[in-house]
Order: C-alpha cells, then structure tokens, then sequence
C-alpha cells in the first residue's frame, strides 16, 4: 500500500498554519516590493502564484494593480484564500505537478520554498513544465529557494517555539539529498509530544534549476542570494532566487 505523501495532510492541518502564520510578514512584503521595483511589471500583467498558500502574497500582488491567480494542492487554504477573490484575484485548488491554463499569464512566482516536496526527480520537473507551460513566450519565472550551501552550514538542530498555547519541538537534519524537520506538538488536549509531521526539502542547487528549467525552454536571466536582491554568492547568501524567462 503507497504512503501518503507527508505534505498532504500536513498543508492542512491548523498546527501547520499556526506554526508557520508568524513568519516574517513585514521581510515577506519588502521582499515583494523589492522584486516588483525590480522587475517593473505593466499595471494589469498577468501573474499566477504558485504554491500559493492562503493567499497572502498573491492578495499583495493584487493591490498593486496586477492581476493575479493563486493555485495551491491544500484545499483549507484555498478556502480561505477565496474569501478574498475579486475581479483581480482567482484562487484554484491545483496540484503544480499537473497542467494549468497554458500561455497565458506573463509572470510565475514560487516563493518561500515552495517547492522540492515531492518524492522524485520527475514530479519536480513536471513542476517546473506547468510553470513554463503556463506563461506566454517571453514571460518571466521568479522562484524563490534556500541556498543549499549555506542551509547546510547554518541549521540549527532542535529547537522549541510555542505559539498561541501550543508549543512545537522540531528536530532537524539532513542527509546527502534532503532537509528534514521533525515536528512535534503538545498543548492542553496533548500534553505529552506526539510526532506529527517530517517535513522533507530537497537540496537543489543551482544547477539542478538551471538543467530543470533549460529542459523546458526556459532560460536564468539573474540570480540573487536574499530578499535585498543582493549578489548570489554560493557560501554566504541565504537564498536562492532565479529569475528566469521563457524562450
């Protein structure tokens, strides 16, 4: 019998939007201020966000004038994100692996390590062919993604964090191909830790995004290492982040 995929259950579970809801929303917004300074898209252009979540970037990127539709394989988060839904603004559950509208929109994003989930070589290429299949012949894909390098050198091994009475042990490691976080839970109806979830992260290196991306026709235009877009050094940038564009 197949196991079932761990970001299945877990993209839909509240201890995943309550462990994850106090990331850095201010670094978060600055971070997509910045891109679109940089990339200075016309008012109206047409964006798909993918891995989208409940919605908050994508509603980001709509009050600024774009036109913008959400897909994410978690049907809470898209629930919720559709209360939000406006002329401007779309939300569709929809796994990335398959096929979305093609040739239409003009800019894809992937942001906050959005992506390296799933369990083979060939899924995460079927990814990156709905995002190229998606945009029209000269749009844009922005992924953003940890820096493989500097994760390795950086993680910190087990850590607690409690958020709103629930408290979160999560154990850490990795081995040659995978980030994993262990994430276990207490709080009043479990007051003893309960394993929950083992989130898995691919270590894709540039390399591995420049040969998925050439094989669908796209090609890296630029490669920053933080949110500030500053130069992408190997060892010392946090992130990756690749613009790239469809031939």
């Amino acid at each position: 019998m197949a196991v079932k995929a761990w970001y299945k259950d877990w993209f839909n579970s509240p201890y995943y939007h309550l462990l994850y809801q106090h990331r850095d929303e201010e670094e978060a917004n600055l971070f997509i201020k910045t891109l679109i300074n940089y990339l200075k898209p016309a008012k109206g252009s047409l964006m798909l966000d993918v891995a989208c979540g409940k919605g908050r970037h994508s509603i980001a990127l709509s009050e600024m004038g774009f036109d913008v539709t959400g897909i994410d394989l978690s049907g809470a988060s898209i629930t919720e994100a559709k209360l939000q839904e406006s002329d401007k603004l779309h939300f569709f559950q929809h796994d990335m692996r398959l096929p979305f509208w093609v040739n239409y929109y003009q800019y894809a994003f992937n942001f906050f390590t959005s992506f390296g989930y799933f369990k083979t070589r060939r899924e995460h290429d079927n990814s990156i062919r709905t995002i190229a299949q998606s945009l029209q012949k000269g749009g844009l894909v922005v992924i953003d993604y940890l820096n493989v390098h500097y994760a390795e050198q950086h993680e910190e091994k087990i850590f607690t964090t409690t958020i709103e009475g629930v408290t979160f042990h999560i154990t850490k490691w990795q081995d040659e191909y995978h980030f994993y976080k262990q994430i276990q839970i207490t709080d009043d109806e479990n007051k003893t830790p309960k394993h929950l979830h083992t989130e898995r992260v691919a270590k894709f290196s540039l390399g591995d995004f420049n040969d998925m991306l050439a094989y669908q026709g796209m090609q890296i235009e630029e490669v920053f290492g933080d949110y500030e877009l500053a130069k992408y050094n190997v060892n010392s940038s946090p992130r990756l982040i690749i613009l790239a564009r469809k031939k």
